[in-house]
């Protein structure tokens, strides 16, 4: 064999060589950028599922709290009538008006405080109106309690304001 030819050999093998390593590295190459992928997909599932699983509970603990709200408005001519019972004179209903008000305070009840505040449409309509000196429109007289349940009106309170 001659120089060149060796040469040439030697040559070709080298190519070769470094063909098939350059190959091996593309393919860990795309191999690596396949795992990433798959990677990514699984991560930005994972954060997609966490939402979702977040959502679910919220809308839960919501549907719960509607229900429970219709539950007490139900009972809202209950309190009516006990706290028409007790403005007259029937001081008998008393413990019974105060155990069902507080046992649903404790659950997210709330009586509105509107007597002498500034009148607000959004917590009270107003039945009567009584002339003002031009001043602030403020409510004078409670007719029916307002509630407020976990912080919603339930329902607005009877007032009559002046102003």
């Amino acid at each position: 064999m001659n120089d060149t030819s060796i040469e040439g050999a030697v040559e070709s093998s080298i190519e070769e060589e470094l063909t098939a390593a350059d190959t091996e590295l593309l393919d860990a190459a795309a191999l690596l950028a396949e795992r990433d992928q798959f990677k990514d997909m699984a991560i930005r599932l994972q954060a997609d599922f966490e939402n979702f699983r977040k959502r679910v509970a919220a809308q839960l603990v919501d549907d719960v709290d509607r229900a429970t709200g219709r539950l007490v408005e139900e009972l809202l001519p209950v309190l009516d009538a006990c706290e028409a019972a007790f403005n007259h004179g029937a001081k008998d209903i008393e413990p019974l008006w105060a155990a069902l008000l507080g046992t649903l305070q404790k659950q997210g009840l709330e009586a509105l405080d509107l007597l002498d505040q500034p009148f607000d449409p959004a917590l009270a309509d107003a039945v009567m109106h009584e002339p003002g000196d031009g001043g602030e429109t403020v409510v004078i007289d409670v007719m029916r309690t307002g509630y407020k349940w976990k912080g919603r009106v339930l329902r607005a309170a009877m007032v009559k304001v002046k102003g």
